[in-house]
């Protein structure tokens, strides 16, 4: 495998992610406000967008070097049935997108290839981002327990 193909299948293996995240957070959204959580929906809305952001980089860079990006989530959403349950899957993903951003950050930078490089680099970024939210989260519902850490979530977003 030439070093373009590895770095080809790395922007795809990453858009598959990418677009998967953006559907599991659009079922989140989904998800929050059918339990009334419509604050937390929209931080999952503001999460949905930036993954679509990142879908987009990728498949725009994979033209760029001559490949053809495949519109195909990495896998099925699964419906959260706690707000734990939730939070602990997605914290799951974002450590395993951290490694996979970083691993193909150093095989885009042994290409030669600063520009997939710095993307893999940025996108890594954002995910240590997300997944220090997700560890709050998950640390303020086990202190403050789901009842107490639900009645936050309750009512207008502060964007509304």
């Amino acid at each position: 495998m030439n070093d373009k193909s590895k770095t080809l299948e790395n922007l795809q293996t990453a858009l598959s992610m990418e677009l998967a995240a953006v559907n599991q957070y659009l079922l989140h959204i989904l998800t929050a406000e059918d339990w009334g959580l419509d604050k937390l929906a929209e931080k999952m809305r503001a999460e949905m967008l930036e993954e679509l952001g990142h879908a987009e980089e990728y498949a725009r860079r994979m033209m760029f070097l001559g490949g053809v990006p495949e519109m195909k989530p990495a896998k099925v959403p699964a419906k959260a049935q706690s707000l734990q349950d939730m939070f602990e899957v997605d914290l799951a993903d974002e450590k395993d997108a951290i490694r996979f951003y970083s691993q193909a950050a150093r095989d885009a930078d042994a290409a030669n290839d600063i520009g997939t490089r710095v993307l893999f680099e940025r996108t890594a970024m954002d995910e240590e981002g997300h997944m220090a939210w997700l560890d709050l989260q998950v640390s303020l519902l086990r202190r403050m327990g789901e009842p107490a850490f639900t009645a936050l979530q309750i009512g207008p977003s502060e964007t509304a």
